[in-house]
């Protein structure tokens, strides 16, 4: 009788790494809505925590310790503008999105590793714009002006520092060589200069862009990408 080939099990040896996790807040506040809707601000804070747990079991080669999770954002406005549909005085301080946003960042403030670094939102660049959709059926003589309501207009508010401390914070990191490792959670192109500084110093940075395309020559400045997003289909991101 033929002896059964034996197959030599080589176990692979993990490595470790400290890993800083970096969070574009809007773009993650606009993802999850899309992939999971409208939910509690403190159901939103603890989807993001699950997500980043997730994000440091991601890969089975590597044991990830987390450093911190740092949060870019940007506080509500509290300040009165005109409504353009009624001509009427509007408080934002009193609306949903303020009494939303307000309590967001206070559940996250009291979560454990999380820190948050908080830009402002300009009050000097406050506008409302069509939808497209909407712009599309005025030019198409679909829709008339009489017939615009709120619901056709978005409120754009400028973020004022975000960019900049999330560039910073890379920097001091790469260079004080507090971590081994960063996961940068945006779709924007504008860390690239950042992500390539911190390349140089030996950080392994890597984009988690929930899903959100981004352009190809990014992959020229990032050392991975986990290509995953929130809780919908989180699963997928430990196989």
């Amino acid at each position: 009788m033929e002896n059964s080939e034996r197959k030599l099990f080589i176990p692979v040896q993990k490595r470790t790494v400290t890993t800083a996790i970096l969070v574009d807040g809007a773009f993650y506040r606009k993802r999850a809505k899309y992939f999971n809707g409208q939910i509690s601000p403190a159901e939103r804070a603890d989807e993001l925590e699950e997500h980043c747990h997730k994000l440091l079991r991601a890969d089975k080669f590597e044991t990830r310790n987390l450093y911190r999770i740092f949060y870019y954002d940007c506080p509500p406005l509290d300040k009165n503008i005109l409504d353009p549909i009624t001509q009427k005085t509007v408080n934002l301080g009193k609306s949903d999105e303020y009494i939303w946003m307000t309590e967001f960042l206070e559940k996250l403030k009291q979560k454990r590793k999380f820190a948050l670094r908080l830009g402002r939102l300009s009050d000097t660049s406050i506008e409302y714009n069509l939808k497209y959709d909407t712009l599309k059926k005025l030019l198409s003589g679909k829709k008339s002006v009489s017939d615009i309501t709120k619901a056709d207009l978005t409120l754009n508010i400028e973020q004022k520092g975000v960019d900049m401390r999330i560039g910073i914070d890379i920097s001091s990191l790469a260079y004080k060589r507090q971590v081994n490792q960063i996961i940068l959670i945006s779709g924007d192109s504008d860390f690239v200069p950042a992500a390539k500084q911190a390349r140089r110093e030996g950080i392994d940075f890597i984009l988690n862009p929930l899903g959100a395309p981004i352009k190809k020559d990014l992959f020229e400045h990032i050392d991975g990408l986990i290509d995953r997003y929130p809780n919908k289909i989180s699963k997928e991101i430990l196989t």
